[in-house]
């Protein structure tokens, strides 16, 4: 029997598991982006106005919504794991819809209802093609992306991220407020989570270890479970087949989406770079390939483009999946497929991904504390490989600095405009842009 623990089959994307060992392992991957990957549907159709409850007119819109982000973050995984000629890295890189894009999403729904729909998913279709172009040149500027600069984004990419998962652990957004939130009852779980993971990574080995978050995630269900925080009410609503449908709200081209859309396509492409790396340099201990940035941001744009044909949000590559496959040490580009397959399924059967839904979010909190932090890890590492001279101090703390302090004290933004306070203030733009530019402008004889 092949051992699944070996270095070198777990470094191998073209490996693949006993069937038995892939399927849970896939599953593990959906279980770590679920909650992130509808949470942007959700917020936008808030920012919309559509109605939350099961008697509002509006209220099959937005399942409809999260019924394409996970169809097609489903699809848009299975173009970076299959690949199509040069679309695709080929590694385990898991897509899902993207949180970057919601500070251009939200102003532009904002209040419109249904009727804002049309504008949106024409600039997410627009921005998709424009991102899928960043692929034929984003190989040749890598140049100016570094291990300085990539290390920087995928460390940033970890520490914003940090505040979700304890905001998931401590009962989520929707309990911010009120008593529930960050109670016992809430935290236990996570911890179980968090407690059972390590356990299981630490003093098992083989298929158990590498399964840890997954193990750790049901383990915490059960407790949740047993704790009356299983909610089943959705399952029951849910529909047992739905097929996707072709400009669902028509197309309206609005300039400044459009525009909106173009731009945070640039960051998603960054943010991609910095993904593929991490994935390469924590699972395999190696830099990641021209190709494989190219194939990665292809695939993005594709996956981004067709999903707003079909009411879809933007996908991009998942940054808590990069901390999941560094926690795992699983390479297996066909582990990521049979997720994506599950995901397509949960998409086309609704009852499916509503039974998926029932994981109480600190339970995912729990996961993603432990994945985020492993983020950052990944961060750190590929900073390990940095010559640590006075020119790269300087860029590395002026951009850390900047980024993480704008996070901080958002009220340092605010008399600019709303959307830009979002983009600064979320760290990682500033961050990245403020080291881009000084790694091409110092110059290489400053500690001379």
């Amino acid at each position: 029997m092949t051992d699944l623990a070996s270095a070198e089959n777990l470094r191998n994307p073209d490996y693949t598991p006993p069937l038995g060992q892939a399927v849970p392992l896939g599953i593990q991957h959906v279980l770590a982006m679920f909650a992130s990957n509808v949470t942007p549907a959700i917020i936008v159709a808030g920012a919309a106005g559509f109605g939350f409850g099961s008697n509002s007119p509006d209220f099959p819109v937005m399942l409809y919504m999260i019924q394409m982000s996970m169809l097609f973050a489903g699809i848009a995984t299975l173009f970076q794991t299959i690949g199509m000629g040069p679309v695709g890295a080929r590694l385990p890189i898991v897509q899902g819809t993207s949180f970057a894009f919601l500070p251009v999403m939200i102003p532009a729904v904002a209040g419109q209802g249904v009727a804002g729909m049309a504008g949106l998913m024409t600039g997410v279709v627009i921005g998709g093609v424009f991102h899928f172009l960043l692929g034929t040149v984003i190989g040749r500027i890598r140049f100016a992306l570094p291990p300085l600069v990539t290390g920087l984004i995928v460390l940033m990419i970890g520490l914003s991220l940090v505040k979700v998962g304890i905001q998931y652990a401590a009962g989520g957004v929707p309990l911010m407020g009120k008593p529930e939130f960050g109670s016992l009852n809430m935290w236990i779980p996570a911890l179980v989570v968090i407690v059972v993971t390590l356990g299981i990574k630490f003093f098992t080995r083989g298929f158990m270890a590498v399964a840890a978050v997954l193990i750790g995630l049901v383990v915490g269900y059960v407790v949740a479970l047993m704790m009356g925080q299983v909610d089943f009410g959705n399952v029951g609503r849910a529909s047992w087949f739905a097929l996707p449908t072709p400009f669902k709200w028509g197309m309206d081209f609005n300039g400044a989406i459009i525009i909106g859309m173009c731009f945070m396509a640039v960051i998603s492409a960054i943010e991609t770079v910095g993904d593929t790396s991490g994935i390469t340099k924590g699972g395999a201990g190696r830099e990641a390939t021209d190709k494989e940035i190219s194939g990665a941001t292809y695939a993005d744009g594709l996956g981004t483009a067709i999903a707003g044909i079909f009411g879809g949000l933007p996908n991009t590559s998942f940054s808590q999946n990069v901390g999941l496959i560094s926690m795992t040490g699983m390479m297996s580009r066909h582990v990521v497929t049979i997720g994506a397959l599950f995901l397509i399924l949960c998409g086309l059967v609704p009852k499916i991904g509503s039974i998926v839904s029932t994981v109480p979010i600190n339970v995912l909190g729990g996961g993603v504390i432990v994945m985020f932090g492993m983020v950052a890890a990944a961060g750190l590492n590929m900073l390990s490989e940095v010559t640590w001279n006075r020119r790269n101090m300087v860029i590395f703390a002026v951009s850390l600095s900047m980024g993480l302090g704008l996070q901080m004290v958002p009220e340092a933004l605010q008399h600019m405009g709303r959307t830009w306070q979002i983009l600064l203030t979320s760290g990682l733009l500033p961050a990245a842009f403020l080291s881009i530019v000084l790694n091409l402008v110092l110059p290489e004889e400053l500690d001379k």
